[in-house]
């Protein structure tokens, strides 16, 4: 429905847990790190680099660094580009949820799902 990034998005049943199913939205975000995020985590690291080197910083690069990254990131997790890598099953309009959701209840009624490991599915606690 929003935005899904790193632990949260696995904790949501993504892909590494071998959902049956897992639509998007138009409105949806993913990727491991917000794009604020990253470009900060990527900007502490070369400063820290570069104090170890024993070298300036220089922050003029990092502010187009931190833009680049940003811009990257924004347009990597957009559902469209995502859906192209086969990250989901699909790009859905949330007018048709419902019939989506019956179609994939429909399909897991008939054609029971024996899991990757013995039979077991996901595990919620």
């Amino acid at each position: 429905m929003g935005a899904s990034y790193g632990a949260g998005h696995y904790g949501m049943c993504g892909r590494a847990y071998d959902p049956r199913f897992l639509f998007a939205w138009p409105s949806a975000k993913s990727a491991v790190m917000g794009p604020q995020q990253l470009a900060g985590v990527l900007s502490i690291v070369a400063r820290q680099s570069a104090a170890a080197k024993g070298r300036p910083y220089d922050d003029e690069a990092d502010a187009a660094l931190r833009a680049m990254v940003e811009q990257q990131i924004e347009s990597e997790s957009l559902p469209m580009f995502l859906s192209g890598r086969l990250y989901d099953d699909g790009v859905i309009d949330p007018r048709d949820t419902r019939t989506v959701l019956g179609l994939c209840l429909s399909a897991v009624h008939t054609a029971p799902y024996q899991g990757a490991r013995g039979g077991f599915g996901v595990f919620r606690m």
